[in-house]
């Protein structure tokens, strides 16, 4: 006999709801530029004395951008005006946490995973202007900032919630190693704790060997990944290095965390999704040939050796991205402005198309 299963009734959330609501007007910004790029140097003069001069809003910059071999610096009339009025840090040194309202980035996607790199807790929405290659996750353009900012500022926007994975590197004998689960092990406790955007890679580095970890979900065994790597991302990052190594794009707004091998010696591993908030342990496998190599967002590269572990899960802060229209329209054209996906010539009407009776008489004659 069946007996019925009492289900609480739960809502599926609504991704027009996300809107940006300040609780307080925003007072401080932190801008940042990509690095490297003389060209964006104009805009980020125009932004910053803009948003000082005329909106009256305290602005923060990395300091380098004042070093004297940084071409910023040669601009005399910009820095004799604003420098006693701008604020600086240091990454590494100075913590911005509770001191910022809001993010604006001037580049490509490469920017915005570095500005978010600055917050360790919660991150300030963030307003992402297209400078760069590529700017699947920067959705505005430059000419019209004006405008496009003072709307922001007004509360006029989407968001978008851009899940983060935590990451801990666990050394063998270590303390970490051994707390029941990474939701329980503090970023302050731990020096090799790293918050992600797009994703772990777990590669093989040089050797000529293949990579042989194990790979755990929730504590259980689930497989044995031999290829070239493993690439745990999240759903931001399903669009970047996972999506060239075969995953499902997947919508930033879908709680998920995506495991996708790289290159594996076997036809039919295929790229899996698990739920957000599970954790993934990743270990050298007993009778592997050499050790492997991890990075996280391309970053803090360093070796993972057998009896160490790697723990992930979904963070519990995600990176408020502000959209240029909503979350949907904004992704769908990333993906055909960016990615071209599903381009193709469409193809050609038929001059003239026989009726179905006629068909099933040539059918029928044969």
């Amino acid at each position: 006999m069946a007996f019925p299963v009492h289900v609480t009734d739960r809502t599926i959330p609504d991704p027009s709801s996300q809107k940006l609501k300040w609780v307080k007007a925003p007072l401080t910004v932190l801008v940042v530029k990509k690095m490297y790029d003389d060209s964006v140097l104009s805009a980020f003069k125009k932004l910053v004395s803009w948003l000082v001069e005329f909106k009256n809003m305290v602005v923060y910059i990395e300091k380098k951008y004042l070093d004297k071999n940084y071409l910023l610096s040669q601009d005399e009339e910009f820095v004799d005006h604003l420098k006693t009025k701008l604020q600086t840090f240091e990454e590494g040194k100075d913590d911005l946490t509770g001191k910022i309202d809001m993010i604006i980035c001037l580049g490509g996607d490469g920017t915005l995973l570095y500005a978010s790199n600055f917050f360790q807790t919660n991150v300030p929405p963030v307003m992402a202007f297209n400078m760069g290659s590529l700017g699947f996750l920067t959705p505005f353009p430059f000419d019209n900032f004006k405008e496009q900012v003072t709307n922001v500022l007004e509360g006029h926007a989407d968001l978008t919630l851009r899940y983060r994975l935590k990451c801990v590197v666990c050394k063998s004998g270590s303390e970490s190693h051994k707390v029941s689960h990474i939701k329980h092990i503090n970023n302050s406790d731990s020096k090799q704790s790293y918050l992600v955007l797009n994703e772990v890679v777990v590669d093989r580095a040089q050797s000529p060997y293949l990579s042989n970890v194990d790979l755990f979900v929730e504590g259980k065994l689930v497989t044995s990944v031999q290829g070239d790597g493993l690439i745990i991302s999240t759903p931001t990052g399903s669009t970047a290095y996972a999506v060239s190594a075969g995953a499902s794009m997947v919508h930033p707004s879908v709680p998920a965390i995506i495991l996708c091998p790289i290159c594996p010696h076997s036809l039919s591993f295929r790229p899996v999704i698990v739920p957000a908030g599970v954790e993934i342990k990743i270990m050298v496998a007993e009778n592997a040939r050499s050790s492997v190599w991890l990075s996280f967002d391309g970053r803090n590269r360093q070796e993972l050796m057998q009896g160490d572990c790697l723990r992930i899960t979904t963070a519990q802060y995600p990176v408020p991205s502000i959209c240029a229209r909503d979350q949907i329209d904004d992704w769908f054209a990333g993906l055909a402005g960016c990615l071209h996906w599903n381009v193709r010539q469409q193809q050609k009407p038929l001059s003239s198309i026989p009726s179905t009776t006629s068909l099933d008489s040539v059918e029928l004659s044969n």
